[in-house]
């Protein structure tokens, strides 16, 4: 089954018209995006967009041998004027199956939002699922088998829906995910690729011509991924999103909770309301068995909070007990730790800390603890695929 992307953008386009913001201004060029459309096999049309006719014959296809037209969402905005010798554009009743004289079979889904995706399959039995902006599918069984060949959704923005997907079947090891819908809130360029691919996914340009069912080796998902940055610099935010596409997450919260302390409650109601509902949440320092044991993806935020737990445990903040043996206490708990990393059969995304880039402690204990994050740190990220440094909500890749 071939699929040419006449569009990929948002409905009203990238860059967005009279839009003054930073992605806007960069997205030209290559880098624009018409709303998005899809001409499957030259005979099926999802979405009516302007310039449709046009983008199909810069892409080297026509229009002419298409025989429906279905539309997926409700189309705001002036009326997009019809083609000479396309059919009237309409959408189908959720749940209901037509059969083209193409071959091709066409169902409507159910969304959780106001409109329709649509399930197409292939005389030769290639599937194809594509879904409207802001949607995410609600009308696929539980048991959803086997994986689609392929997906063209929001992957930027309904992260949740490519999970709910995975969580089904729907999507596995092997589905082409493709982004569409692309709008100004999406990074542009390289950061869009590699928040996609993060996600395992991928964008393509206008006018790409992909096959459904043909081999495409899907963006590797890092296993291991440390997320480092100073104070409010977007870590956390970043490792969050890094797994906001996985059916299952338990957030492991190294913190724990202070009585008395309304601002840390505070913060620590700020980091759950952000998080997906189907997340699980363990609040602990004992990181060991977990990671040691099979089950979902773990985020871990963070290790700074970890290691002045282990601190505590080992008397590392009197000069006295550290000296007497608290420095090689302190040395096993966190060679324990850098080993049961190495070893984790589980996906893990973990938060710390950058202290050592500013101004050098006062205290004897605050320069140990300075000195033994900066360690930790550089052991942990040895045993990572992936490492980055969030400066000023931006993530650098320093590794993978």
């Amino acid at each position: 089954m071939e699929l040419t992307l006449l569009g990929t953008g948002a409905p009203l386009g990238l860059p967005r018209p009279d839009c003054p913001c930073a992605v806007c201004a960069l997205s030209r060029g290559e880098r624009a995006r018409a709303a998005t459309s899809l001409l499957v096999d030259g005979a099926l049309l999802l979405d009516l967009t302007p310039g449709a006719a046009l983008a199909a014959a810069r892409s080297g296809h026509s229009l002419v041998g298409v025989r429906q037209v279905l539309l997926t969402h409700p189309h705001d905005g002036p009326a997009v004027e019809l083609p000479a010798g396309l059919p009237t554009a309409g959408r189908v009743p959720d749940g209901r199956e037509l059969t083209l004289i193409s071959g091709h079979r066409v169902r409507a889904v159910s969304m959780d939002s106001p409109g329709t995706g649509y399930e197409v399959t292939s005389a030769e039995g290639e599937r194809l699922l594509y879904l409207p902006p802001g949607g995410a599918a609600a009308g696929l069984p539980d048991d959803h088998r086997p994986p689609y060949d392929m997906v063209v959704a929001d992957v930027t923005g309904r992260p949740d829906g490519l999970a709910r997907l995975r969580a089904i079947g729907a999507v596995g090891p092997g589905t082409d995910v493709i982004a569409a819908h692309l709008d100004h809130d999406a990074p542009a360029g390289a950061e869009l690729d590699r928040r996609l691919a993060a996600a395992g996914a991928r964008a393509v340009p206008d006018g790409t011509t992909l096959y459904v069912g043909e081999y495409h080796a899907v963006p590797d998902v890092p296993r291991r991924t440390l997320v480092t940055g100073g104070a409010r610099s977007g870590k956390s935010v970043e490792a969050e999103r890094r797994l906001e596409t996985f059916p299952e997450v338990l957030y492991v919260a190294t913190g724990g909770t202070r009585e008395g302390d309304p601002e840390w409650a505070q913060r620590v109601g700020l980091h759950r309301d952000r998080r997906p509902g189907s997340w699980r949440t363990a609040e602990t320092t004992d990181l060991v068995p977990l990671l040691a044991g099979e089950g979902p993806a773990l985020l871990v935020d963070c290790l700074s909070l970890w290691l002045t737990d282990a601190m505590d445990r080992v008397g590392a903040w009197d000069d006295e007990r550290w000296a007497a043996g608290g420095r090689e206490a302190l040395a096993e708990r966190v060679a324990e730790l850098v080993a049961a990393v190495r070893a984790t059969p589980r996906t893990v995304v973990a938060v710390t800390n950058e202290v050592g880039s500013g101004v050098v402690p006062a205290t004897a204990s605050g320069r140990r603890f300075r000195d033994e994050l900066g360690r930790l740190n550089a052991a942990f990220a040895d045993e990572c695929e992936q490492v980055l440094l969030v400066v000023a909500g931006q993530a650098l890749v320093l590794r993978g």
